[in-house]
């Protein structure tokens, strides 16, 4: 009976220092897995101005911690969704980006070990496809924040809401309509996303 109180005892103060010790992510190193919605920007393409829907955003990243305070990034994620000309309604075929990112985080410490907020930036590659005509490689930055919740040392749950910013890229030889326009559209990458993730760090 002393034997198994013990055992209880020490289980007890083991799984209550294990949270203080999850939000640490000095020398850590973790994968994660998105999937969210995305709210992209409008475009033009050839005289039409066109309306996007919002997209089904996914992908996944690498993150690294360099001390308590401070985490580094590598992130790919897919993002799709449709459009429309704006006054009549006509389908103008489907966009799609991959965000390839490079970022950093400030993560805060607060009371609750459990639960980690933080803020983040860092610059994207995106590479744009248009189903209806040519889009260029653009470039973008971000900013973001989001939150940890650590259901275990190594597991937490993520949520992160993202804003990027990117010059217009152009597009070319689209058709609107079936029609083919030789005038030069616009596609804008910028956008406002929420992402639903988990993180498993292996350290």
């Amino acid at each position: 009976m002393k034997r198994f109180t013990m055992c209880a005892v020490l289980a007890g103060v083991l799984l209550s220092a294990l949270p203080a010790a999850a939000e640490n992510l000095a020398g850590r190193f973790g994968v994660t897995g998105w999937v969210g919605l995305l709210v992209p920007s409008n475009n033009t393409v050839g005289d039409f101005a066109v309306e996007t829907d919002i997209g089904f955003n996914y992908g996944g990243g690498f993150i690294y911690g360099i001390d308590r305070n401070w985490a580094v990034e590598l992130d790919v994620t897919h993002s799709e969704y449709g459009s429309k000309t704006v006054q009549s309604k006509v389908n103008t075929g489907d966009f799609s980006i991959t965000n390839i990112t490079l970022g950093a985080q400030y993560r805060f410490t607060i009371p609750e070990p459990t639960l980690v907020p933080y803020v983040g930036a860092g610059f994207d590659i995106l590479l744009g496809d248009y189903d209806r005509g040519n889009v260029d490689t653009m470039v973008g930055v971000h900013l973001s924040g989001g939150v940890d919740y650590f259901l275990l040392k190594n597991l937490a749950l993520n949520l992160e809401i993202k804003f990027l910013v990117s010059p217009e890229a152009d597009i070319n030889n689209a058709t609107v309509n079936g029609l083919y326009t030789s005038a030069q559209g616009n596609f804008d990458p910028s956008s406002f996303s929420t992402m639903f993730g988990i993180r498993f760090f292996f350290n």
